[in-house]
């Protein structure tokens, strides 16, 4: 999973869905609660983050420039709270272990694709993702890897599941 209080996230917004029924004007409140939660303290602000590192990776032979994230912090943290991204600019998430991570995009402001690979770099599966939404983005199978980019890079290049994604740091 993305985020480590992932599931009282789910438990806090199915009470936000229940209460907004019967309270509506709760409703912000429960979501900026959910969210305080959900987020690690450094990433709970729009301040700039320390530069990462960057690579040159090859996705089905394109190439694209990522940021690497690593660290659960970075994971967390992700693309939110930028405003624009270059044409072929992403960022590479390395998991610390194989699973069905999950990506969503609350305090993301631009539309993202995103691509989970396996840890030979091969896709399991590509979604587009739409900003500030809680809408979750689950690996097909057990993932190492995710590369997000500008929503539609992947399809107006052909690829697909199977293709593969070369240049990878290891984990």
């Amino acid at each position: 999973m993305r985020y480590p209080s992932c599931a009282l996230l789910v438990e806090i917004l199915f009470l936000d869905a229940i209460l907004s029924a019967r309270f509506p004007g709760l409703r912000a409140a429960v979501a900026a609660f959910a969210l305080a939660l959900a987020l690690p303290a450094g990433a709970q602000n729009a301040s700039p983050a320390k530069p990462l590192p960057v690579a040159t990776v090859k996705v089905a032979n394109h190439a694209l420039k990522v940021e690497v994230v690593s660290t659960p912090e970075q994971r967390s943290r992700g693309l939110m709270f930028r405003e624009k991204m270059g044409r072929n600019d992403g960022m590479l998430f390395i998991f610390d272990e194989p699973g069905y991570h999950a990506m969503w995009m609350m305090n993301t402001l631009i539309p993202l694709s995103v691509a989970f690979l396996d840890g030979e770099g091969r896709i399991l599966n590509i979604e587009d993702m739409q900003p500030k939404t809680l809408d979750s983005h689950a690996a097909q199978g057990p993932a190492r890897y995710a590369v997000e980019t500008n929503i539609g890079w992947f399809a107006e290049r052909k690829i697909k599941p199977g293709d593969k994604v070369t240049g990878l740091p290891k984990p």
